[in-house]
Order: structure tokens, then sequence, then C-alpha cells
């Protein structure tokens, strides 16, 4: 009897899957291929459906997903918030720790990375983000006292960056990454439910995109929403206003939405609850308005050969820069 199995293919799929953190969707069909082909390499006798299309390829994610599930683990996938490129990841469905980051870092450093997530998640005017300087100085504030020196904090914060869990603009800024937003989405949804807003198009978190320009209007969409929405609607799906058909004359969300000053204090979650904690009374003075409170969530729609065979280079980095929607013709409005 042959020691290959067909379930083998979600084995070599999830080691190729867990060996990247974050991949494309179209890496992560590849890696589905080639799991299969590995497989059939082995044993041709295996009955595996050599269908490659996008419905053979859902039934596999749900299955896969069937054998997670006892784990508290999934696999899931959100759209880049600037291209719109899908990415997936096995993502730890808790919330109650950030767990996935314990195998690379020590406490101390799981501690500045939660610090940063703060800082981030808490910049005002929907800026999801924070300066340099800001970041290096959330080591001051570390409760346990922490002993990371400045110049140790910029190798974490490098490490951050290399690893994908946070994004690094040009001007400097720490924002967080798509691999952050897949594998945090139940800590920052149960941690800052009132910082976290939704794309009202694909209704996914949302950190980068832009907001309707009108006043008391809630709306915001991700580039690559807008960019699909506006070649069909010249204005706002709520209050009709009409609407550029440019993102970067519309109000930024992230960084863009960033002023100077924004990072000169430290910003301070409120904590609702009471506490016994006298760090509260001792943070106030230094306390920054934070996001503003949005609207309610809406809910919207093997073997060492076979792993050799699952190199793949993945495609460059996404650049946060928003992609300009394809040029349109627009009736003349009076």
């Amino acid at each position: 009897m042959s020691a290959v199995k067909p379930q083998d293919v979600q084995r070599l799929f999830l080691q190729a899957v867990l060996s990247r953190g974050v991949l494309s969707g179209k890496l992560a069909q590849t890696l589905w291929e080639k799991s299969k082909a590995a497989v059939m390499a082995a044993d041709n006798s295996l009955d595996i459906p050599h269908s490659e299309d996008q419905e053979e390829w859902d039934a596999f994610v749900a299955k896969l997903n069937q054998s997670l599930n006892p784990l508290d683990l999934e696999f899931r996938h959100l759209q880049e918030e600037t291209s719109g490129r899908v990415m997936y990841a096995i993502v730890n469905r808790k919330d109650d720790e950030i767990a996935q980051m314990a195998t690379d870092y020590t406490p101390g450093e799981i501690a500045f990375f939660k610090a940063m997530v703060e800082q981030i998640m808490l910049a005002p005017r929907g800026a999801y983000s924070v300066s340099s300087l800001a970041a290096l100085r959330e080591i001051s504030a570390l409760k346990p006292k922490s002993n990371m020196s400045k110049s140790q904090a910029e190798v974490v914060l490098a490490s951050f960056v290399a690893k994908g869990w946070l994004l690094k603009s040009r001007r400097g800024r720490y924002s967080l990454s798509s691999r952050a937003l897949l594998e945090l989405e139940p800590y920052l949804k149960s941690t800052y439910p009132d910082e976290i807003i939704e794309c009202v198009i694909c209704s996914e978190t949302m950190t980068k995109g832009v907001a309707c320009p009108t006043p008391n209007c809630q709306v915001r969409m991700h580039y690559h929403c807008f960019n699909k929405w506006i070649v069909r609607h010249p204005n706002c799906t709520t209050c009709n206003k009409d609407w550029p058909d440019d993102a970067t004359k519309m109000t930024p969300v992230g960084e863009g939405a960033a002023r100077e000053g924004d990072d000169v204090k430290r910003r301070v979650r409120k904590v609702v609850e009471n506490s016994d904690d006298e760090e509260n009374d001792e943070d106030m003075d230094d306390e920054e308005p934070s996001q503003p409170r949005t609207q309610k969530n809406r809910k919207g729609k093997g073997k060492q050969a076979a792993d050799d065979s699952m190199e793949i280079d993945e495609e460059e980095a996404i650049s946060d820069t928003p992609v300009k929607a394809p040029e349109k013709r627009r009736s003349s409005r009076r």
C-alpha cells in the first residue's frame, strides 16, 4: 500500500503557507497546484481533482478550514488596501493575545509591537500611522519597564517591517500591513472597537483609502473600491454629493490625513471599565483625541523533495501609493 494519501495535498499546502506568513491569492493557488502535483508524482493512482477553476479552489479552502477549525485557526483572505490584490494567511481566531508573534519575538518586543499598534489605531483624523520618532518614544512608556535601547528598538522596528507586520512609508511613518490586518483582526476589533472602520463597498477593515468630503458623512472606501465605484457612480453612496474622479482629491484615510504635531504627545486609549490601575490617571494629561467614532460595523457582502518543489518567489511588495482609476468620459452636469 502507498504511504501517500490525498490528504497529503492539504499537509504540503499548509507547510508552504506557514513558511511564508502572508501570500497573494495567485501564489496560494500556485502552491495548491504544486502540492497536488507533488502528491500525484508519488502516486498517480490517487483520486485527486485536477481542476484549476475558482469553484475547486473555494472547495479546497472550505475543506482546509474544516480541518483548521478545531485549532481555532482559519485560512483567511482580504484585499490589499491600496491595490486590491487578494492576500491570504493562516490566522488565529482568538482575540485574547497576539499569539502569532510569540515564536519570533520576546515578550518585551511583543509589548513594543502592541504599543505601536495602539499609537497607529488611535491616530487622529483616521491617519492610522505613527512617525518614527513617536514609535521609538514608546520604548520608555512600556510597562513593565523595558531595558531595550533606542538602537535596539530601531532593529526591532526594521524586523517588524521585514517580517510583514508593519509598513514603513517614504515619509518614515509606520502603518499596519495586510498581514497585521489579516492575522490580528480579532484582536483589533475587540481592543479598538471605536477606532475600527469598514469600507462601505467590500465591508473589510480599512486603514488606507478615502472618505467622503461632505461633513459628517461616514462613507469610507479603499482606494481600489473607490476606483471601481467612481467609474459607474459619480457621487457618494450615502449623501449623493458629487465626487471627483481622482482618489487623490478625496479626503484621505491613512497617512495622508496625518498633520505636523500629531505625534508630539502619546495617544492613550480610554478605558471604560472601572480599573484599579493608576496609570490611567498618569496618562490622561498627555492624552490626544483618537479616531472619530464611526458608524457601526456593517456586514457586507511531505517529504524533502516535495518541500523543494514548493519554492516559489513571491511578487514584489505593494506600494502604499493610491492607484488611479481608469479614465472615463463623464457627461456634463448642470
